[in-house]
This record gives structure tokens, sequence and C-alpha cells, in this order.
């Protein structure tokens, strides 16, 4: 099965683009990434503090069935524009990739149709190696695929 998830890692930078296009309105794109009822189905993480604001803050975590957390990731929101952008922090905890940075820009194609730009920086070129040693893509194709079902049911 193709991947829609496209990511570009360029040799020896320490960044990446991620971008997927999807058959959604600008509008129900941009509130499946800042709504937390939203982002907690299609993550398939709790979310436990989301503020969709600037200088605001957020937290997700994922527990085993015994309740154990084997997940929990957080950062802060440092510019939160409408349908347009959001720039924020990522960390995982427990974990020794540190902290990247996410430029997230949401684009319309047309009124049914938009993109999701985003360029993830992070600490170092092997940081950025290691994150791509990981089932990433696979990861985010897979969680990108669920957003575009569960947002359907919203239209």
């Amino acid at each position: 099965m193709e991947r829609k998830t496209k990511i570009n890692a360029e040799d020896g930078k320490q960044d990446l683009m991620i971008t997927r296009e999807f058959d959604l309105p600008l509008e129900l794109l941009f509130k499946a990434c800042s709504d937390p009822e939203i982002i907690e189905q299609w993550m398939g993480t709790k979310v436990l503090k989301f503020e969709s604001k600037k200088h605001g803050s957020y937290q997700f975590e994922t527990t085993d069935a015994k309740g154990n957390v084997v997940f929990r990731a957080n950062g802060v929101i440092h510019e939160f524009s409408p349908n347009k952008k959001i720039t924020r922090t990522f960390e995982m905890e427990n974990t020794s990739f540190g902290v990247q940075l996410e430029l997230v820009e949401f684009e319309r194609l047309t009124d049914d149709t938009s993109k999701l730009n985003m360029r993830v920086i992070y600490e170092s070129v092997t940081h950025r190696n290691q994150v791509l040693q990981l089932p990433f893509a696979q990861g985010i194709n897979m969680a990108h695929n669920r957003l575009q079902d569960i947002v359907n049911k919203l239209k």
C-alpha cells in the first residue's frame, strides 16, 4: 500500500519535511490538529492538556492495559494561527532524542482538499537519523490515515 504521507530527509541536515494531502477542507484539517478530542482519536493517545494559544502547552500520554505509562510527550505552542500555522516544541519523555521544533503549516488546495506541511528540526543530524531508524514513517502514515478516516465522519 502506498504511503500518502511523504517524508523528505536530506543527508547531513538536522531537519526533515513531512507532507500529506488530505481530502478535507482546510478548516477540518486544522481542527483535527488542534481539537484535543479529535487528536486523541487519530493519535491513539490521551491528551492530558492542550492549550490552543500562543505560549500554551500540551501533554500527551499513552498507557498499556495495566495502566503503565508507555509514552509521554509534551511541549509549548509558540505560534497558533487558526487554519494557517502551529509552531511548537515536542519532547518525548524518557528518551535520548531531546526537544524538537515543529513548524506545522496548513494549505488550502481546493474547497474540499488541503495539505499539511510539517518541518521538524532536531538538535542534531544524529538525533534526526535515530528517529528515522524507528518505524517513524509507517507510524505517521498510519496516524494520518486515521485522521482522514475520523474527520471524514465529521464532514
